[in-house]
C-alpha cells in the first residue's frame, strides 16, 4: 500500500511540474535599473502557423524602492506587411493604499499585463517593441522587462 501511495505521488509530482514550454520568451534587463527614454526593448516573433491563438504577458520588474504607483507604457506592433500601431498602457504597481499589486520576493516586485487569447494574422515576423512613458529622462528601479506567448489556454 504504501508503495503504491509512493508510485502515484511521484507521477503525480512528474506531471505538475511537466508544463509546455513558451511559443517565445525574452527578456531585457536595464544598466543600473535605469530605463531611459532612448531604449526601447524590442521582441521578434516569427510566426508560421496564423490559425493558433496566443496568450502574451508582458513583465515588468522593478525593486521596493520604486517610487511610482504606476508605470505608462507604448507598445508598438509592426507586422510582416509593414503595419504599424502603437499603444499606451498604464501598468498599475501599488494599491491606493502603497501596498504592492504584483508578486513581490525580497527587493523585487514584478507586474504584469496580460492580453488572451490573441490571434496573429500573418505569417512572418512581428515585431513589438515597448517604450517608457514618463515624461522624465529615465525611470529608476526597474530591473527589466519581458515578453513571453504561449499556446492560448482553452476551456
Amino acid at each position: 500500500m504504501r508503495k503504491s501511495f509512493l508510485c502515484f505521488a511521484a507521477i503525480g509530482l512528474c506531471l505538475i511540474s511537466c508544463s509546455d514550454a513558451p511559443f517565445y520568451e525574452n527578456v531585457q534587463s536595464f544598466k543600473n535599473n535605469e530605463w531611459k527614454i532612448s531604449q526601447k526593448p524590442s521582441f521578434d516573433i516569427t510566426i508560421d502557423d496564423t490559425s493558433k491563438q496566443f496568450d502574451f504577458t508582458l513583465t515588468v520588474r522593478t525593486t521596493t524602492d520604486y517610487k511610482y504607483s504606476n508605470l505608462w507604457i507604448f507598445w508598438t506592433s509592426k507586422t510582416p506587411d509593414g503595419n504599424v500601431v502603437r499603444e499606451p498602457f498604464e501598468l498599475k504597481i501599488t494599491n491606493p493604499d502603497g501596498s504592492w499589486i504584483g508578486k513581490s520576493s525580497g527587493t523585487v516586485v514584478e507586474n504584469q499585463l496580460r492580453f488572451s487569447r490573441r490571434k496573429l494574422p500573418l505569417k512572418g515576423k512581428y515585431k513589438f517593441t515597448i517604450e517608457q512613458g514618463i515624461t522624465q529622462p529615465k525611470v529608476d528601479e526597474i530591473l527589466d522587462i519581458g515578453l513571453k506567448l504561449e499556446a492560448a489556454k482553452t476551456n
